[in-house]
This record gives structure tokens, sequence and C-alpha cells, in this order.
């Protein structure tokens, strides 16, 4: 009997362990499966991620997107408006200075200097410069002559946002320069308008004129010229009574020496507040440098330096 029960028990604990190494290699099998399926998975998201790459790089790399990235659409609007038919050439002697990255758009440092004759036959004779993203994207027209010695300006301008600048020169004989920068700033022109208006609209005008160096008669002398005025934009908010406050700006600059026109400007709300323009002119001998500003509200203001005395 015992040795009936004990070939009993023996059989049932075979099948057992059969059923549980049976289950055991089951259990394997599955999670083999699983794992092959597991790894098609992946190769086939690889697959599809490889593919979808190189797609975007040649869609990246194909003419059809660099054509439709380039001319700028704000470029090409303000040619078509200001030079419509004409031909604008791509000039390097039309040279620029400006910072890439500006902490603030209120203030931006802006600079162009031409290599390019100022004699009575072959001169410059206008540079207007475009913030082309701005709202007034005209941002001012510089007249020059002979004796202007140098069509060159460095003042400081206003963004609103991230922009190309570029500078279009007139020759006397006609033809069109042309070039351009970047600059990265903004809230230049619809930022918050702070301080006192009454009394920024009661000292608008004030200004003083200095030469930048020695005094060189019959050569290019520099000067620079400061003048006390806010500039309003008519887009800046005021802080004390949430509204915006009226568009005060310079519109006008005359400088001459001793009567001969040497720079005029006709500026609009690109230039910053507080303006600070340099330039150049000629002198053959000792005289006045005079200053003539006008603003839009009908204002007009006048200084003058004595020079070479």
């Amino acid at each position: 009997m015992w040795m009936r029960y004990s070939r009993s028990v023996g059989a049932a604990a075979r099948s057992l362990f059969a059923a549980v190494q049976d289950d055991s290699e089951m259990k394997s099998d599955i999670r083999t499966r699983m794992e092959v399926d597991l790894m098609k998975n992946r190769l086939q998201s690889a697959r599809r991620y490889l593919s979808y790459s190189l797609v975007a790089l040649a869609l990246a790399a194909s003419p059809f997107r660099a054509s439709a990235q380039t001319p700028d659409a704000a470029w090409t609007a303000l040619q078509q408006s200001y030079y419509p038919g004409k031909k604008l050439e791509p000039a390097p002697f039309v040279r620029l200075t400006a910072p890439a990255r500006a902490a603030s758009g209120e203030q931006v440092p802006f600079a162009f200097s031409i290599d390019h004759p100022m004699t009575a036959a072959r001169y410059i004779r206008s540079v207007t410069v475009f913030v082309d993203k701005n709202p007034v994207p005209l941002t001012a027209v510089f007249h020059f002559n002979p004796q202007s010695g140098k069509a060159e300006i460095a003042t400081r301008i206003r963004f609103e946002s991230d922009s190309q600048v570029h500078v279009v020169a007139e020759a006397s004989d006609g033809r069109l320069y042309v070039n351009e920068t970047a600059v990265k700033a903004s809230g230049g022109c619809g930022g918050p308008a702070t301080g006192d208006a009454a009394a920024a609209i009661a000292a608008a005008g004030k200004m003083k004129i200095a030469l930048d160096g020695p005094f060189k008669r019959g050569e290019v002398n520099k000067a620079r010229l400061l003048i006390k005025h806010p500039m309003y934009t008519g887009l800046q908010r005021d802080l004390n009574t949430h509204g915006f406050r009226p568009a005060f700006f310079i519109d006008k600059i005359d400088v001459t020496f001793n009567g001969k026109p040497v720079m005029t400007a006709d500026t609009q709300i690109g230039i910053s507040e507080d303006p600070s323009i340099g330039f150049s002119f000629v002198a053959d001998g000792p005289g006045a440098l005079q200053v003539s500003i006008r603003d839009n509200a009908g204002g007009s203001f006048r200084q003058s330096l004595s020079v070479g005395g």
C-alpha cells in the first residue's frame, strides 16, 4: 500500500513538474516573442525617424525653400514704394556700423560712411536709412554736397523689433547704391513714455555743437550735434494718463558753414530721443558752423559755433 501511495505521489509530482516546466517554457516563448516584436517596432520607428530627417534635410537644401525666404517681403515692398523701376546696386563701399544685438531698441548706435568721391563732378547726393520692420520704416534722409567732405553720419536710431536696416545712397549721376545690416532689438517705437511730458516739451530745442578734434583748414573736419528733444513717436503710452502721447519730433535739420550748405536731414520718429548727429564738413578757413532745426509742432531753433578762430 505504501508502495502504491509512493508511486502515486511520484507520478503526481512528475506531472506537476512537467506542467510547471511547460508553463515556464510557454512564458519564455511569450517573452521572446514580445522582445522580438519590440525590436521590430523600434527598428520601424528608427527607419521612420531617418526617413523624416532625410526629407527635412532635403527641404532645407531645396532651391524652392531658399527662394521662398528671399528677398525679404518688407524690403521688397519698400523698394516698390520708394524706388519703383529703379536699379539698386549692392555696394560694400557703403559702410555700415551697428551692433548685432542691442540691449534696448530705444537707443541703438548706427553709422554709415561712404567711400565715394565728393567733388563737384562726382559726389553722394543723398543717403536714405530704412529700418524695414519699424512702424515707420523711413528713418531719415540725409542730403550732402561737396562741401560735406564725406557722406557719413553717426547717430542713434529706434527699433521696434529685430530688423534689417537698408541704406540707399544716391550719387550725383543718379546711380543708386545699397547696403544692409541686421540688428536684434525691440521696444524702441512703442514702449512706455516716462517723465514729465510738459517739461520735456518745454526743454525741446536746446543744442550743443562741438568739433571732434582740432580744426583742420582745407580738410575734412568732424563735428557732433546734440539736441534736447523727446522725439515722441505717437505710439508711446503715457504711464500716468494711460493714453498715447502725441507725435512730437524733429523733422528738419540744416547745417551750414559760412552760409554754405553742409548737410541737411529730413528726420522721422525712427531717430532716438535727444538726437546725436555726427557729421563732416570742409572748411577753407575760420568761420561759423550754424545749425537750425524744426519740429513737427512748428518749433524752430538755432545754434552756432565759431571754428578756426
